[in-house]
């Protein structure tokens, strides 16, 4: 089965979204650079998608991670960060974007649950109070101990 179908525009997802909420399906939306997989990621993606029963993930594009992490990230190219993502049995679609935040795919898809990691409170999540007002809700999840692309990469570099 070939997964690249669920790696969409803004435009083409937001039919989608529209569609699915017609439908009375609970569209969740997360968003992250998602570089090197690892189970952290997993984890957290599998119970973003507990939230509802459509999953959309925003992939910060390559240039966006450049700004965000640095020089030397990401690792893998977005193209390849997309369908490692999109491979996934619990993502719906996939959507790269150019800017350092989420907030135009959020204000514009204006999903049923936004959802970030813990490390965020919920008034410093970008696209809540959009969300909110909407009358969607916005949780939180707590990351697996111990795993980060950081920390992935800092044990390569100390092989």
């Amino acid at each position: 089965m070939n997964t690249k179908h669920k790696i969409r525009t803004l435009e083409e997802l937001q039919s989608y979204s529209q569609k699915w909420k017609e439908e009375d399906e609970k569209v969740v939306f997360t968003n992250g650079c998602f570089d090197i997989l690892h189970l952290g990621h997993i984890d957290y993606l599998e119970k973003a998608r507990q939230k509802g029963t459509r999953l959309i993930v925003g992939l910060n594009s390559d240039a966006s991670v450049k700004r965000l992490k640095g020089e030397s990230r990401p690792i893998n190219p977005e193209y390849a960060r997309a369908r490692l993502l999109a491979a996934l049995q619990f993502t719906d679609a996939i959507v790269i974007f150019e800017e350092d935040t989420p907030l135009k795919l959020i204000t514009t898809l204006l999903p049923d649950v936004l959802v970030k990691g813990s490390d965020y409170s919920i008034e410093n999540i970008v696209g809540a109070k959009e969300v909110m007002a909407n009358g969607g809700v916005v949780e939180t999840i707590d990351f697996v101990e111990g795993y980060s692309t950081t920390q992935t990469i800092e044990k390569v570099e100390m092989q």
